[in-house]
């Protein structure tokens, strides 16, 4: 009995030498053999991390490939969105789209914030005019739409694709803000944030805005001892933003397909299976529409006592009245359509990537001081942006300039064949934003995916709203946490 003590205890000591042994090996550099997170070895750091944090109101959409365009006869005669096939990176989205209640949130932050300066909230106000009506009378939807309760869960809109852009800048700030304070590294100090002085991701990595620290992370550089976090830490989140047009289709035909034969069978025409725009899939639903549309001229809703679709004009982002498609997304038909990032071109599908396409790309580099450094901040608090100019592009490949939404018009769309003088004889230009979906106004048609239209960006509507997106990092498969 005491040898076979002994040798369990032998057994138990070489264990454990192994799993240290093993432990240092995990710790050291494949490549040099230095150890991380060791100030003897210059502190280079490895920290665990396992995935991706989902954040808050989105939803996964794994990526993948797909026949992007029309799937519908195109009764508009555009011909400005044929069939091809590209293939989009996983990333997040929000299952519904912003309602009014969020986008409350966002002006009563900017009205605390910025209080010595009206000028911004007033920027960032939807136009409740947008209701407004030359023969129908909607006044109780100029009034009271926005901010009446009753609407809380209704999508915003009146919004223009500049505000909805605004709108993602300051939700990635607050998201990250409230991860940091839940993280225990930063105290939410409200009462000193005011005017320039508030929590902005960018401005926080590049050490310009100093936050009330609760906890700083161990710094294992020579010397060090405390240090802010970095984007290598896996803990701020990449950025919300408004959907490619690309990322926006595939998310709205929500296809899943059978593992074993990698193949779509059917095209769908809307985001559900099948050519029928009334539901079947339980009898308590039977009849009732799986989008918010008109049906026909002066037919919003159907008949009192059994409304179809329940609403003459929007209807809550979130209701039992209407199924999510297969991603999990509710709305990607009907309600309001949704502003996209892009810049619309009639003829994209001929010069588009196969790989995440999207046009709209202008590269721009940090207005840095005469010595190099990156110092100024807006008003808002955000680093200011400025042109690259040729010469930070001369040794470059990819591209030779900064601006590139425009590539390729003076070669494709001043051809006469083409029938499109770019920027003379058309509405069309730089400011024109490309947004899907039908809407409550709409006719069944412009609720297929490829359906594509377009407005200024400064513009805004009764029937066009919006929703966030956010890049997937890393593992394109999983889910999140």
């Amino acid at each position: 009995m005491k040898m076979g003590s002994k040798s369990l205890v032998f057994a138990l000591v070489g264990s454990l030498l192994v799993g240290s042994i093993a432990c240092n090996r995990a710790g050291k550099s494949s490549t040099t053999g230095w150890k991380y997170n060791d100030s003897k070895w210059g502190g280079f750091e490895k920290h665990k991390f396992k995935e991706q944090e989902t954040g808050p109101g989105l939803v996964f959409v794994e990526g993948g490939t797909f026949t992007m365009g029309a799937s519908e006869q195109d009764l508009t005669y555009d011909h400005n969105n044929l069939k091809r096939r590209i293939s989009v990176s996983s990333f997040y989205m929000d299952e519904t789209e912003v309602t009014n209640f969020h986008y409350l949130e966002y002006l009563h932050w900017i009205m605390r914030q910025y209080a010595d300066n009206p000028v911004i909230y007033k920027n960032a106000l939807p136009d409740t005019l947008v209701w407004r009506n030359k023969l129908s009378y909607n006044e109780p939807y100029v009034l009271y739409y926005l901010r009446h309760p009753a609407y809380r869960e209704y999508p915003v809109v009146g919004v223009s694709w500049v505000q909805a852009n605004e709108y993602c800048k300051w939700r990635t700030d607050r998201v990250n803000e409230m991860i940091m304070v839940r993280e225990g590294l930063i105290n939410l100090d409200i009462q000193k944030q005011t005017g320039e002085q508030n929590f902005n991701t960018e401005a926080y990595l590049l050490g310009l805005y100093t936050p009330s620290v609760k906890k700083e992370l161990r710094d294992y550089a020579p010397g060090g001892k405390t240090r802010q976090v970095r984007m290598e830490d896996g803990i701020l989140l990449p950025s919300y933003r408004l959907p490619t047009e690309a990322e926006w289709e595939y998310a709205a035909n929500g296809y899943k397909t059978a593992s074993f034969n990698e193949n779509v069978d059917v095209k769908r025409i809307y985001p559900w299976n099948g050519l029928t725009l009334r539901r079947s899939d339980s009898e308590k639903s039977r009849g009732r529409m799986y989008a918010n549309y008109t049906r026909g001229r002066g037919d919003g809703a159907g008949i009192a006592g059994n409304l179809n679709d329940k609403a003459i004009y929007t209807y809550k982002v979130k209701d039992e009245s209407f199924v999510p498609n297969d991603a999990g997304l509710f709305h990607m038909a009907g309600n309001v359509s949704e502003w996209t990032n892009d810049i619309y071109r009639p003829l994209n599908l001929e010069d588009m990537t196969g790989f995440n396409p999207y046009r709209g790309n202008s590269y721009k580099k940090y207005k840095q001081d005469a010595d190099g450094y990156i110092s100024e901040k807006d008003s808002l608090g955000r680093l200011i942006y400025i042109d690259v100019t040729e010469e930070d592009n001369i040794k470059r490949r990819n591209y030779k300039r900064a601006d590139n939404i425009g590539f390729k018009d003076e070669l494709q769309y001043t051809d006469l064949e083409q029938k499109y003088d770019f920027g003379v004889t058309s509405l069309i230009d730089n400011a024109a934003r490309v947004y899907k979906g039908g809407s409550w106004s709409d006719r069944a048609y412009f609720m297929s995916p490829g359906t594509r239209r377009y407005l200024d960006q400064e513009q805004s509507t009764a029937n066009i709203g919006f929703r966030c997106v956010m890049d997937r990092v890393g593992d394109m498969t999983k889910k999140g946490n």
